[in-house]
């Protein structure tokens, strides 16, 4: 599963890209990991605001000796309690300029090695989003489905929904059956993978 993505854009060129307010200037960094912040739009009142999320809806599972909190960052079953709410009253655009999965074997500084992977069509692209609030503040995850021909010989098991530019109104305000539509594969034409970015 996607587990790592890139936003290399500011503030302001996202605000500006996705015709969003933005509140405080906030700062992430350039690799995006689970549990860390990141620039997420979502619909407030008819008006689109960005601003910090942290990514990973928090899930209390029960470890070897004790209950243990979990990350979880990709929602694949909507229709699954986790999921339904959200789904149903919580969406978000989550803005990106690459992401990444894994690839065997190490990089040339002995780290995991990647697949990068760049919406071609898009200046900033958004995965399609869900979000809630939590005791520590509100968090974000994404949306998983059937990889497409470019992605499965890569990474078979999913991809991230990523949303084309025409669909982000409908995904932030449709009824939840229109956003569950939405939850396909990105046309493989319109992206690109390097094995370095």
């Amino acid at each position: 599963m996607c587990n790592l993505y890139r936003m290399r854009k500011s503030v302001a060129e996202i605000a500006n890209l996705f015709d969003a307010a933005q509140g405080n200037a906030f700062e992430w960094a350039e690799n995006i990991y689970p549990r860390m912040e990141a620039p997420v739009i979502v619909s407030a009142h008819g008006e689109r605001r960005l601003g910090p999320m942290h990514w990973g809806f928090p899930l209390e599972v029960q470890g070897k000796t004790k209950m243990i909190t979990k990350h979880v960052t990709n929602a694949r079953n909507l229709d699954s309690p986790m999921w339904r709410g959200s789904l149903a009253a919580h969406r978000c655009l989550v803005p990106f300029t690459s992401f990444a999965e894994p690839k065997a074997g190490k990089d040339g500084e002995g780290r995991p090695a990647q697949y990068w992977f760049t919406i071609e069509d898009q200046e900033i692209a958004a995965f399609a989003g869900l979000w809630r609030k939590t005791e520590s503040g509100p968090v974000f995850a994404f949306c998983t489905t059937e990889p497409n021909a470019l992605t499965a010989p890569l990474h078979p098991k999913a991809m991230p929904v990523v949303l084309l530019a025409e669909d982000h109104e409908r995904w932030l305000s449709g009824t939840a059956e229109e956003a569950r539509a939405l939850q396909a594969s990105y046309p493989s034409q319109l992206m690109r993978v390097t094995a370095t970015n």
